[in-house]
């Protein structure tokens, strides 16, 4: 049985705190570094698809405990993978498609991963957590 301080504490979270989690997490680094690869492997575009293997260093970093400068560097590439996908238009056909979502849940993601990332790089700590 849940005790009643802990829904208590639950529902008290800030909309700071839900994004410094997201930040410190390993997950979106990889989860982008997938999608970005599903995206751009066939045909090659050798381009974006450099991104992956950084996004997934970010999330090594942050598994060996550099959670703060992990957040930093998945902020930093997000946001250059963002301007660079904004500059290919689209048309209306193509963004209903497979791609046209995967390339949407793709750029939503590098935006949840600058903000909260830049959230924790600007106000965390430097130090390796045990």
């Amino acid at each position: 049985m849940p005790m009643p301080g802990n829904a208590e504490e639950a529902a008290k979270k800030t909309l700071y705190q839900y994004a410094t989690i997201w930040g410190q997490n390993p997950i979106p680094p990889i989860l982008t570094a997938t999608l970005i690869f599903a995206q751009h492997a066939r045909p090659l575009q050798p381009l974006p698809i450099l991104f992956a293997p950084i996004l997934t260093f970010s999330s090594y970093l942050n598994v060996q405990g550099y959670k703060t400068d992990a957040a930093g560097l998945t902020s930093a590439w997000s946001a250059a993978y963002l301007v660079l996908a904004r500059r290919r238009k689209q048309g209306l056909g193509s963004k209903l498609g497979a791609r046209g979502l995967v390339r949407g849940a793709t750029m939503v993601l590098c935006l949840g991963n600058v903000v909260s990332g830049g959230l924790c790089y600007a106000f965390g700590k430097r130090e390796v957590e045990e």
